[in-house]
């Protein structure tokens, strides 16, 4: 049965993306508040390794996941390649659960990215077949706010199962989550037309490697992604060390980060009818300028501190940084697939495996350099979000 011509409404679609993002999101904003337990667990204080592993093989994962997602998704179409995404999500959550020891943990937490990066690759793919230009970013822009629920909440949420069991019952709920998706992308339905399908050969993919590669605006769009997400990870993988080891306020994590996902919801929806007003390609550059600026201003407010400004001044900082890096990604995600039609699948997953992969490489550097102060997380952000704007500036200068 053909599900393309099938009629969506926007809000059903909106919906349905926005639950893959929290699908996707569940595997990393859950188990924060677990990692006192993950350590515990397994001794990684005495082999002098950080509970973020965790996070950044299942980051790896994903990076890895997109590019064979994408490639699959427009060969055989969307459905199929998601549903196989959710089951492979919900075998690492299995193996996750049971893990004996930390070895099989990572290779669990692989396999679990692994499955998380289809619905990463086909909620943006989906959105390409269905919407194009402004109405594109407009969509997308809205569902990613929806999605900034799940870090909002899933610590939360992570908090209460601890209540009531530990780290393998946190990961567990991730089998449900599976399910439920399964479920929905099956009565969802296919979007890419079948005329539109390309053939897994050597040539369609070098043609859309190529085609990424030749569009100025996709390339470059491409690299500043990956400034900006290196910019994010270092939040994501640093926020429960700076605010346990250098402001000694680890049981406000889970408020600081919920904060820290309301203050992202909100730009994501207020951003919504600024790009009705004045276009994305406007809303994306000044959204950068205001990241490059408030970290101009975040990294003289920490040096005068001596590299230990005031928890809540270190937050606002984080706070607004944070609230223009997720509004100029799916701005930024639209402009560059705009021009690769029938690629889009294979253009997502290279534009996400950019955003994660070298995204993750960039925040390893920084995050490895946080000690006692956070000047190392604030300068890191100032240096990729000011080599993003550059990349933006260039990707969108006028023909």
């Amino acid at each position: 049965m053909n599900d393309v011509g099938r009629q969506r409404t926007e809000r059903s679609v909106i919906a349905f993306l926005a639950f893959l993002g929290v699908l996707m999101a569940f595997g990393i904003d859950a188990e924060l508040p677990a990692f006192d337990e993950l350590s515990d667990a397994f001794d990684l204080a005495g082999r002098g390794i950080s509970p973020a592993v965790t996070g950044t093989v299942y980051f790896g994962g994903m990076a890895v996941g997109q590019l064979l997602y994408g490639i699959l998704s427009d060969r055989f179409g969307r459905r199929p390649i998601l549903i196989a995404g959710i089951a492979v999500y919900a075998a690492g959550a299995i193996c996750s659960a049971l893990s004996p020891n930390l070895e099989v943990l990572l290779v669990a937490r692989f396999v679990w990215g692994l499955g998380a990066s289809s619905p990463t690759v086909m909620r943006m793919a989906i959105a390409r077949d269905l919407f194009a230009g402004d109405q594109m970013a407009r969509v997308v822009s809205t569902f990613s706010a929806i999605f900034l629920l799940g870090p909002i909440f899933m610590p939360f949420v992570g908090e209460a199962i601890l209540l009531v069991g530990d780290w393998r019952m946190v990961f567990s709920v991730g089998i449900v989550l599976a399910a439920t998706t399964l479920v929905w992308a099956i009565r969802f339905g296919e979007t890419l037309a079948p005329e539109l399908r390309r053939p897994i050969k050597l040539a369609p993919i070098s043609d859309a490697f190529g085609a990424v590669m030749r569009t100025r605006v996709t390339l470059w769009i491409l690299i500043a992604q990956a400034f900006f997400g290196g910019a994010f990870f270092v939040w994501l993988g640093s926020a429960q060390v700076v605010l346990d080891k250098i402001y000694d306020r680890d049981s406000q994590f889970t408020l600081f980060f919920g904060a820290s996902g309301v203050g992202m919801a909100l730009a994501l929806l207020f951003n919504r009818r600024l790009i009705v007003k004045y276009g994305a390609e406007k809303m994306v550059i000044s959204a950068a300028t205001v990241f490059v600026v408030v970290s101009v201003v975040g990294l003289a407010g920490t040096l005068l501190a001596g590299g230990v400004p005031s928890v809540w001044f270190w937050f606002g900082w984080a706070l607004i940084a944070n609230a223009m890096g997720m509004i100029m990604g799916p701005m930024s995600a639209s402009l560059a697939l705009e021009p690769m039609a029938d690629k889009a699948g294979t253009a997502a997953a290279i534009l996400g495996v950019a955003q994660l992969g070298a995204g993750a490489a960039f925040a390893a550097i920084v995050d490895a350099q946080i000690g006692t102060t956070v000047t190392p997380m604030v300068l890191g952000s100032l240096v990729y979000g000011s080599l993003g704007l550059g990349c933006l500036v260039i990707a969108l200068k006028p023909k």
